[in-house]
């Protein structure tokens, strides 16, 4: 079977070029606030010690994820460890030669750049590309994208880095550095969902960090900054914004395109179970869909169980449907912008049915995008 063609939908994803323009403004506004020493101010003391550290370097394949509305695209959340970018290449260019194993030229600088990039800022420009990646997540194997992180794998060893996907308890790692059977690892590309290092499996992984002693990317510093669900309550407040000295131009943005978030502590929950049809509720320390509760389907019980402090609530914005064959069902629609820094290397859709976003619906997954 060709590389995980199983996750990949045949449909098309219509997007308007104004609400990528959208979408794209979007991106590069979040990244110069991220930047603002004021916004800085205010985040980094909220932070755990991991995340209140600068390693000086960004975050490969962040991932930006949005609906789509009638009125303009709404951001629903930031991932700085976003999976499907080899995917949604593939769905685009599904001839690519890329499916077999070879890398081409385009792949080649939209996702090997960045990493390229991440090492020479770490290394202050000694080190022009890593020599030895470490991909890591929990039992890999077990993982959905586990065929995605040995693609990635298989492109880093053409490019001539050594490279495997392993569970970090495979590490040798401490404060000194990060080894693999002895052999130094200087570049760990993080898929693990231990945002802020603190599992004991991460401890070798959180030391060598601190110390400055490999590059990790993704990173806490760049997760707490931007991908952590708490920053949306700061997006969606304009007064706040303002006081933080944010140009108007980006604040009018931000209020257009974040949805009104909050977290549940600062709520009336009496109030909230009477509206709660028009809300979304989230864990602030999970990424994607999971624990993802919709607000018409949430029971009294599961809601009063909700803990007041880790989770937010957001305002529901429905995803867009993308039409499927004549006899079934249209396809829920999200867009993933991926990115490094402020730029963005491409752009994918998750087709789905049910409640929230998997890659299990027959047909659905990633799909190509065509702006119009």
């Amino acid at each position: 079977m060709p590389l995980y063609r199983e996750a990949i939908s045949d449909l098309i994803v219509n997007l308007q070029r104004r609400d990528l323009r959208t979408m794209i403004r979007t991106v590069r506004a979040l990244y110069r606030l991220s930047r603002q020493a004021a916004y800085r101010e205010v985040v980094l003391p909220q932070l755990p010690e991991t995340a209140r550290f600068d390693p000086g370097h960004d975050a490969v394949m962040m991932g930006y994820d949005f609906h789509l509305t009638d009125e303009g695209p709404r951001l629903i959340e930031v991932n700085t460890n976003a999976g499907g970018a080899l995917l949604s290449y593939l769905a685009r260019y599904p001839d690519e030669a890329v499916a077999r194993g070879a890398m081409s030229e385009k792949l080649k600088d939209a996702f090997l750049g960045p990493f390229a990039e991440e090492m020479r800022a770490f290394s202050r420009g000694r080190q022009d590309r890593p020599q030895h990646i470490a991909i890591v997540d929990e039992k890999p194997e077990e993982q959905f994208l586990y065929h995605e992180m040995e693609a990635f794998a298989g492109l880093f060893r053409q490019w001539g880095a050594k490279a495997q996907v392993i569970d970090p308890s495979a590490l040798q790692a401490g404060a000194d550095g990060v080894e693999l059977n002895g052999e130094a690892v200087d570049l760990v590309y993080n898929r693990h969902c231990d945002f802020y290092l603190e599992d004991p499996v991460m401890a070798g992984i959180r030391a060598a960090y601190l110390a400055a002693s490999v590059c990790l990317t993704p990173n806490p510093f760049a997760y707490g900054l931007l991908g952590d669900k708490r920053r949306m309550v700061l997006w969606s407040d304009a007064e706040a914004l303002a006081g933080l000295g944010v140009e108007p131009e980006d604040t009018d943005l931000l209020q257009q395109v974040v949805p009104v978030s909050r977290l549940l502590q600062a709520q009336d929950p009496d109030e909230l179970w009477k509206g709660r049809r028009n809300w979304v509720f989230k864990p602030v320390d999970r990424f994607g869909s999971r624990g993802v509760l919709v607000g018409e389907k949430i029971s009294r019980k599961r809601f009063d169980e909700l803990d007041p402090t880790t989770t937010l609530v957001q305002q529901l914005v429905a995803p867009s449907l993308t039409p499927a064959a004549a006899d079934a069902k249209p396809m829920k629609t999200d867009l993933r912008l991926f990115v490094y820094r402020d730029r963005v290397l491409g752009i994918g859709a998750r087709l789905y049915h049910g409640q929230v976003t998997n890659l299990r619906t027959e047909g659905g997954g990633f799909a190509r995008v065509k702006v119009v």
